[in-house]
């Protein structure tokens, strides 16, 4: 982490900080001179982790799961923080199981992973574009690489896969990543867009998923453990696309090693679809009428 450059002065919000990546991420962005806040959807988990820091910081409710809480958040945020330089879209879920949606009637992972990241990012556009050389990271996954979306069914109403659905959120994810880029870049904006995935790293996303299968789910939660890496190896993309000097708009950061899976950082390779333009523009537009959120860009 010692590459971390000094961040004092700078603003950062780190989405889903009370754990795992996020909470790693944050850590050391606060260690580094950041003013750092952790935007959870549980508060009192959050003031936990905060306490764990070892560095001044600030706990914030956000659901991204519920629009109005995404706006609520912001439009509070917009009032203390006129200018934020890191905007860490880090929160996610995976659910194994019957089909979720979320307050808005979205299917849950797409609702989480995407479209409240969606909706968040524009709201504060305005606040990035403030800040001399600001950043938006979105976390992607290498489950994206097999997913495709359905726009005839993105809440997944038919048919309905959990692990299928997860992919289908992190190639949304991605798409939004790289279109958010090329708008950027378009619009001659300050605020640059780029990527990370984790490979596989042992967060409690997976066990979590998995507990309710009771003896097997436990059992292959277990197995988890043994291929993957320790959450501090697993947040060093995020953390890199964030922090490194230098870095352009639109890249995409990984591990390594074993197929992106673990090892150092190195720049990740995108799937067909999450490069297509075409796709971009098409979920772009379905991301806008969802969420109600638009772009200036």
């Amino acid at each position: 982490m010692d590459s971390i450059p000094d961040l004092t002065g700078r603003t950062a919000v780190v989405t889903g900080a009370n754990s795992g990546l996020g909470l790693v991420t944050a850590t050391e962005l606060a260690h580094h001179g950041a003013h750092v806040i952790l935007a959870v959807r549980n508060t009192a988990a959050g003031r936990d982790a905060a306490g764990r820091i070892s560095a001044p910081v600030e706990v914030r409710a956000l659901d991204l799961a519920d629009l109005d809480s995404v706006r609520t958040f912001a439009d509070r945020l917009t009032a203390d923080h006129p200018t934020i330089d890191l905007l860490i879209n880090n929160a996610g879920t995976v659910l194994l199981g019957p089909r979720h949606t979320s307050a808005d009637g979205h299917e849950l992972h797409l609702a989480t992973n995407m479209l409240g990241h969606f909706a968040l990012t524009g709201l504060l556009l305005d606040n990035l574009t403030k800040a001399p050389a600001a950043r938006v990271v979105s976390l992607s996954s290498i489950t994206h690489r097999n997913a495709h979306l359905d726009f005839g069914d993105l809440m997944f109403e038919n048919r309905y896969r959990a692990s299928t659905a997860y992919g289908r959120s992190k190639l949304a994810t991605t798409v939004f990543g790289v279109e958010l880029d090329r708008r950027l870049r378009a619009a001659g904006s300050p605020v640059i867009s780029v990527l990370a995935h984790p490979g596989l790293t042992r967060t409690n996303l997976t066990p979590r998923a998995w507990q309710h299968r009771g003896r097997i789910g436990r059992l292959i939660a277990r197995l988890g453990l043994l291929v993957t890496q320790p959450v501090e190896q697993g947040a060093l993309p995020q953390l890199r696309a964030a922090t490194r000097p230098g870095l352009t708009g639109g890249t995409f950061l990984g591990p390594a090693g074993l197929g992106e899976t673990r090892g150092p950082v190195t720049d990740a390779r995108l799937s067909r679809d999450a490069a297509d333009p075409a796709i971009g523009r098409r979920l772009w537009a379905v991301a806008e009428q969802l969420t109600g959120v638009t772009y200036p860009v």
